[in-house]
């Protein structure tokens, strides 16, 4: 899917709502473990989806979740994705929520597995190891890469916020200094030139707020994947204000709280209720603004 239809999908749904498949296989209700032994995970996700795809734009699957069930984890990632890619009321844009990225010949591999095999049309990807790491990804026509920029978890701080020893040296030298930028900020600045707006994204946490002004004024034009919405406590109005554009430019990603709405039976009702209330607040969002143009 390229930036157009995505733009164009927004506009019609009146949503930038993303579901996060992180399927734990404990957290499945009983009555569907019971009624589908085989593959719980996939007729979990099948049902969240049918139930959701009104409200959504984008899916994301953690691929943790179905890593950990050994082949029979992939296999319900493949059918996950075989699900979504014949549904009715499609398209969707899809997210492998992978976080890859490796030497160049590695990640070539990775980027086959996503785009090919599992057809997704965007996969997550560490920055890191630099840009013969992404170029990959950022070969294939129509597909995207996410970059990892300034993540929703509390560890984020340890890194992603740092700044240069110089200025705090000076300063208790008492020697003024002007800003020096945080290493979230030196990212984005190198990795928005591997691409460009038509092919690179980046995560932006919604748990840091008062940063979402300085990912802008580097990055004005890119769509934002934004998580932390929801369970982790980000303001769907405070984030939409600081990094909405004109085109949207946003997909803010909601899993726990629309996946375990609720328990019992009724959990696939529960989630499309949690789903709609998000779509709604984005629908609000949208026609104030007037986006997308």
């Amino acid at each position: 899917m390229n930036r157009q239809q995505l733009i164009q999908l927004i506009k019609e749904k009146k949503s930038f709502l993303c579901v996060g498949l992180d399927t734990d296989p404990k957290r499945i209700p009983v009555h569907i473990q019971k009624k589908y032994p085989d593959d719980p995970v996939f007729a979990f996700n099948r049902m969240i989806i049918d139930a959701t795809i009104g409200a959504a734009v984008a899916y994301k699957p953690n691929l943790a979740f179905y890593e950990a069930g050994g082949s029979k984890g992939w296999i319900s990632l493949e059918k996950t994705m075989a699900y979504l890619a014949e549904h009715p009321e499609g398209p969707v844009f899809t997210i492998a929520d992978a976080k890859r990225a490796d030497i160049g010949n590695t990640s070539l591999q990775y980027a086959r597995a996503f785009f090919e095999h599992l057809g997704f049309d965007a996969v997550t990807v560490n920055p890191y190891l630099g840009h013969d790491a992404v170029k990959p990804f950022l070969a294939y026509k129509g597909k995207w890469a996410i970059i990892l920029a300034l993540t929703s978890n509390p560890g984020s701080s340890d890194f992603q916020v740092l700044q240069p020893q110089l200025p705090t040296l000076l300063e208790k030298l008492g020697i003024k200094t002007c800003y020096w930028k945080k290493l979230f900020e030196l990212v984005i600045e190198e990795s928005c030139k591997w691409g460009n707006p038509e092919n690179t994204m980046f995560v932006v946490g919604a748990t840091h707020p008062d940063m979402l002004d300085q990912v802008r004024e580097i990055i004005p034009d890119h769509f934002l994947l934004i998580p932390g919405v929801g369970t982790q406590g980000g303001d769907l109005h405070q984030i939409a204000e600081k990094t909405l554009t004109k085109d949207a430019g946003i997909l803010v990603n909601v899993s726990r709280a629309i996946l375990y709405a609720s328990k019992n039976e009724d959990f696939s009702e529960k989630a499309k209720g949690v789903a709609m209330h998000y779509q709604q607040q984005m629908q609000e969002i949208l026609t104030a603004k007037n986006y997308p143009v």
